[in-house]
């Protein structure tokens, strides 16, 4: 078989895989609400952003990789391109630095975003270049969206792949905490890495009642911005992880000890949320009496609230009994 009849033929396997990734999402429901989004999927070509990606394998990572001289690897990476799981793209030292999300996460995201025609879109972790392509393919004018990274091998291999695939947002290196001011005032700001507060300079580059959704302690929260000081929004009830955000001055702590957490509390993923949310104002042990006494409360019973250089996490009512101050 000839190189051109192989391309040839990897396109149309790209192109049936495309659409069962899309036939997928759709049976999870992530775009019930905003359907526009399965013409977006299916018009943006995976693949192309992730040239090559790790998996898995006994003793550390195995490299697929789109131009392997083997022709069944080739179908391999392919086909790994089309699933719907998360994709570790750049490594470190063994540590994960980017990654390509899931892709049914990535479409309830979007969907939650809840961009309108003529928005103005910040995303903070540039990560493959894919998230922005969508972005700009909803929008309809690459000039709305602007996609911020640290790493500038990041930027440069987004914006490769952006071009690639024909989309040509602002592809900016720099500390997403800063935001881009320059490209602004934004109406929605989206992160794809987690936070453990939200950035003061993100506001100021909103217009009143921009959204911003982040993952934040294993979760996604939607904030409502009211002006450069105040913001306000909850929880979504899904589950979420992702790389934490880099750069700036945020020192990771170290993680309380859990000792008098019953076990089965330890392993509770929804405990470990409420840990991860109030580790700047409870104990495990406080945590964990909450958690108790509250019944193992979902993700959506939980918000954030910006006001002036204040911030806090909280239970049911930004105003109530139950607050954690987040830094």
């Amino acid at each position: 078989m000839s190189a051109h009849a192989l391309d040839k033929g990897l396109d149309d396997l790209a192109s049936a895989l495309r659409a069962d990734l899309v036939r997928e999402i759709d049976r999870s429901g992530a775009w019930a609400g905003e359907p526009v989004w399965s013409e977006v999927f299916t018009a943006v070509p995976r693949h192309l952003f992730v040239p090559y990606y790790y998996v898995s394998a006994v003793g550390g990572y195995e490299r697929r990789w789109g131009e392997s001289p083997e022709p069944g690897a080739r179908e391999r990476w392919l086909r790994g391109a089309y699933a719907d799981v998360p994709l570790a793209t750049r490594m470190r030292d063994g540590e994960l630095l980017s990654s390509s999300s899931q892709p049914s996460l990535m479409a309830m995201m979007l969907v939650a975003l809840g961009v309108r025609a003529g928005d103005r879109v910040l995303e903070i972790g540039a990560g493959t270049g894919y998230n922005a392509a969508l972005l700009a393919r909803r929008l309809g004018d690459d000039a709305l969206v602007t996609t911020v990274d640290l790493e500038p091998e990041i930027t440069e291999s987004a914006t490769r792949h952006l071009a690639a695939a024909g989309y040509h947002p602002a592809v900016l290196t720099g500390d997403g905490a800063r935001g881009a001011p320059e490209r602004g005032p934004y109406d929605r700001i989206i992160a794809t890495c987690t936070l453990r507060s939200i950035p003061p300079a993100w506001l100021a580059q909103c217009r009143s009642g921009a959204r911003i959704l982040t993952p934040m302690a294993t979760g996604l929260v939607a904030l409502t911005v009211q002006d450069a000081e105040h913001a306000e929004g909850r929880f979504l009830t899904t589950p979420a992880y992702f790389v934490p955000l880099r750069g700036g001055d945020r020192p990771e702590s170290e993680p309380a000890p859990l000792g008098g957490v019953p076990r089965h509390a330890r392993d509770h993923e929804l405990f470990r949320f409420l840990l991860a949310l109030s580790r700047d104002g409870l104990d495990p042990q406080e945590a964990y009496a909450l958690w108790h006494r509250e019944g193992a409360p979902q993700r959506r019973r939980y918000g954030i609230t910006v006001s002036g250089e204040s911030q806090w996490a909280w239970l049911d009512d930004p105003e109530g009994p139950y607050s954690w101050p987040l830094r």
